[in-house]
């Protein structure tokens, strides 16, 4: 994170201590933009960070305008961000969305290589530490292999362009948090993917970052594969070939983690009530009871990454995108939940 210069004001002084934040747009076709646009008038982002959109600014003002939402005032291209350190909301203009003609609502090509480009673009600044972290708007997969990108989200794709082996996503909320051993991935093919080794990296993830976040030592419950955990397996083996034994070795590393246990009774209000997060075995086994408890509110994070990621938990919602309709708060948690990590990880 950028310091402080030398002779500047009070005031100055309180804006170069807020992080600077990337943002990028996501899907120029879904609501990214317009969420976007709305971080950078939002009240409470701006008393916690100073937020950097890195987009099109010629799509920013054509959504502003279709969704009633206030045009950027600042717009700067790459090379002119580069040079300057900025106090107040800016936009990096990327120029990536070609020719005009991109519309609402579409998969398109052209919509997965732009929200290509302006992932790459910030992953890049952070790396850099021209920005202290990074809120990702939401991107579709489906335009994202159009455009030529072999990625099935941003998970895959931000850990290969930080080329970082040991990651994982983990939904975090006040009111239930899940880390995933598997993400983007046919169900067929979980069980084949659930090693000992990737599930205690998983465990050991998850107990790093929230010990940071707590301040404390979390307590952990890792789910179960099969219907009432394999029954000793009568229903499946993973737990006994792969779940146990990394449950044993993180307990060993002195991590506070209880299982595997059966995910039909693992997400009971008094268990969630007393436990920090769950280690889920694929998507929505973790998706679905976070999503009914903290759709609005929850976060995406990356863990593992050498950089800080968020997102929100939702997808483009094309069937409102540029309407001005898109709910806010997603957003907003997962940009100041970025500027909080930014924090922790350079607390000067």
């Amino acid at each position: 994170m950028r310091g402080v210069k030398r002779g500047t004001t009070s005031t100055e002084d309180r804006r170069n201590t807020r992080p600077l934040i990337g943002l990028t747009q996501g899907d120029p076709a879904g609501i990214g933009p317009e969420l976007c646009l709305g971080m950078l008038v939002d009240r409470a982002v701006l008393r916690r960070c100073i937020p950097v959109v890195f987009g099109d600014a010629a799509l920013l003002d054509r959504v502003a305008a279709a969704s009633g939402l206030p045009r950027p005032r600042r717009i700067l291209a790459l090379g002119e961000w580069r040079r300057v350190q900025p106090h107040t909301p800016v936009v990096v203009d990327l120029q990536c969305v070609k020719g005009g003609r991109l519309r609402q609502g579409r998969i398109s090509a052209a919509a997965g290589w732009a929200a290509h480009r302006c992932i790459a673009v910030a992953t890049e600044e952070a790396l850099a530490g021209r920005i202290a972290g990074m809120a990702t708007a939401p991107i579709h997969k489906e335009s994202l292999r159009l455009g030529g990108i072999p990625y099935p989200g941003h998970t895959e794709l931000l850990a290969a362009l930080t080329r970082t082996k040991r990651y994982c996503m983990m939904m975090m909320s006040d009111r239930l948090s899940t880390a995933l051993v598997t993400t983007h991935t046919a169900l067929a093919n979980v069980p084949g993917l659930l090693t000992a080794k990737r599930i205690q990296e998983v465990i050991e993830l998850a107990a790093d970052a929230l010990s940071r976040v707590r301040g404390r030592p979390p307590r952990l419950v890792v789910c179960a594969l099969n219907p009432h955990a394999g029954e000793h397996g009568l229903m499946g083996d993973e737990e006994q070939r792969s779940i146990e034994p990394a449950i044993r070795a993180a307990r060993k590393r002195g991590i506070a983690v209880e299982g595997p246990l059966p995910p039909d009774t693992a997400f009971l209000p008094e268990r969630i009530e007393h436990t920090d997060a769950y280690v889920c075995m694929y998507h929505d086994q973790g998706l679905i009871p976070f999503k009914m408890l903290a759709f609005e509110t929850g976060i995406n994070v990356t863990l593992g990454l050498p950089i800080v990621r968020t997102s929100p938990d939702h997808g483009t919602a094309f069937d409102i995108a540029w309407t001005g309709r898109a709910k806010t708060e997603s957003m907003r948690q997962a940009v100041l939940y970025a500027a909080k990590l930014a924090v922790l990880r350079d607390p000067s």
